[in-house]
């Protein structure tokens, strides 16, 4: 080949647009889709359900943001009822002058809840001698773990806001606010989006025990999902006025129908879609 015809073969070669890469489907959106093909108004038929069952639970506030977040560190892998034991402790033992505030547990809360009390001063709580604040909240369960958590978790809080409040992420957009928690160490999105619905209203979808069992077996999230993927699919599956409504109604559902070992099936009104009872459920 001449010299002039080989110039002229990488010119032509240059021009040719080179192959673009194919993007890998988004497997939350590719969930959305198939699940709206292949059993359509299967999400509006559950929450229609499951509210004529357990009603249209209202929003409210249901605890200060540093409280709602504390109190559910102290929920993790541990029953409400004993999270209420260790922070009334922390009450107890590092007691403040603020203000009494009033636990509104409202439904989807495990325990009994709390008394109306002040806050527990959160300054003496992130400077307590470790082994002494594990003795005060180990009735809570899981106190090695969790004590240095909180004291992390407060120490970042004020390192970065110069306090220990949590209201400026009420003025945040709802994912921002969840990378800012999540951010702290121990954190994850379960944790943030208990405080964000809970005391901002915020439309995140916290996904515990009650609503993934109760979901799989519907199948309105993937068997195999992880924790993290089940949130951003239920963000993707629900319209946000619908967020709260489903939570509390899952977890309702998750503890008085759907039990982990030996669900009520006969007397669950979800039953004709549910692919728990029928693998071929529409």
């Amino acid at each position: 080949m001449s010299s002039s015809r080989a110039a002229a073969a990488i010119r032509t070669a240059a021009r040719r647009p080179r192959p673009t890469r194919r993007r890998k489907p988004d497997p939350i959106r590719t969930w959305v889709r198939r699940l709206d093909r292949t059993r359509p108004g299967l999400v509006r038929d559950t929450l229609d359900l499951l509210a004529g069952l357990h009603g249209h639970p209202v929003w409210q506030r249901r605890f200060d943001p540093t409280s709602e977040l504390i109190l559910t560190i102290l929920t993790q892998n541990s029953a409400d009822v004993n999270a209420e034991k260790a922070f009334e402790a922390l009450r107890l033992r590092y007691p403040s002058d603020l203000p009494s505030e009033a636990h509104l547990p409202g439904g989807g809360w495990g325990g009994i809840g709390l008394s109306e009390a002040p806050p527990p001063d959160w300054a003496a709580v992130a400077g307590a001698p470790l082994d002494e604040l594990v003795d005060v909240i180990r009735p809570g369960g899981l106190a090695p773990q969790k004590a240095p958590r909180i004291q992390a978790t407060l120490r970042r809080i004020h390192a970065e806001r110069g306090d220990y409040s949590l209201e400026f992420l009420g003025t945040m957009a709802p994912l921002d606010a969840r990378d800012w928690l999540t951010s702290i160490d121990g954190i994850g999105r379960k944790t943030a989006s208990v405080l964000q619905l809970f005391s901002f209203d915020h439309p995140l979808m916290p996904v515990d025990r009650h609503v993934e069992r109760v979901s799989k077996r519907i199948g309105l999230i993937p068997p195999k999902a992880s924790a993290d993927d089940a949130h951003e699919l239920f963000l993707a599956l629900l319209e946000p006025a619908d967020i709260h409504e489903a939570h509390v109604n899952l977890i309702r559902h998750g503890r008085l129908v759907c039990h982990a070992l030996r669900p009520a099936c006969d007397g669950c009104p979800i039953r004709p879609r549910c692919r728990h009872v029928d693998p071929k459920a529409p």
